[in-house]
């Protein structure tokens, strides 16, 4: 396998064997069940996907009740699908992903989504400074200022920055260290800040 799905738990710091501080994310990683395996032949490209967190039947759909049913396994909150996970013989239906599959001090990608913030204006969205506050100017503080110009080109151009909804983006975070590892918990600690709010999603890979 290449990849498993886990929960942002919160952030601590541990020490190295040097006695060096590091900061690092706790993840509830897995376990995680296969509930399905596409190959070339049938689906037109070799993935595996993966289920995590159980669900209660009344809260799933028949056509996906189905689905689980077909790979063994009780119904799952969250699927994701794995590309590079390897020969089709390595994985079966209702084979079970744990934090086993990685190892300390490997490097992996941790993808997640930002923490959405809604709609903000450009300071905050882009670090503007904000504008004067002298010759009466009491309404400028805040303001984005000039957008464009004037008869010539008579248009505001594409990408200008400007207030908008902010956050809530996927993200991905490549080289991250995983610094330790505890299997009879699901845990991963990795190396530095991971992206989201505790709680949220992310989808570690190796």
């Amino acid at each position: 396998m290449s990849g498993i799905l886990g929960r942002k738990i919160g952030m601590t710091r541990v020490f190295d064997g040097r006695g060096n501080s590091v900061v690092v994310t706790i993840v509830e990683a897995g376990p995680c069940t296969v509930t399905q395996v596409k190959t070339a032949a049938k689906e037109g490209y070799q993935a595996v996907q993966l289920g995590f967190e159980e669900k209660k039947e009344k809260n799933s759909s028949r056509p996906m009740l189905g689905h689980f049913k077909v790979s063994g396994t009780i119904p799952k909150h969250v699927l994701r699908e794995f590309r590079n996970f390897g020969a089709e013989s390595e994985v079966k239906l209702g084979d079970e992903i744990t934090v086993n599959l990685f190892q300390e001090n490997e490097p992996v990608v941790v993808t997640g989504w930002s923490k959405g913030k809604g709609f903000q204006g450009v300071m905050k969205r882009h670090g503007f400074g904000g504008g004067p506050k002298t010759h009466g100017q009491s309404d400028r503080p805040r303001a984005p200022g000039s957008i464009g110009q004037a008869s010539y080109p008579a248009r505001v151009f594409k990408g200008i920055k400007m207030a908008g909804r902010t956050g809530g983006s996927k993200v991905t975070l490549k080289g991250r260290r995983i610094v330790q590892i505890i299997p009879e918990r699901n845990i991963l600690l990795i190396e530095g800040v991971l992206p989201g709010a505790n709680f949220g999603l992310l989808v570690i890979q190796k």
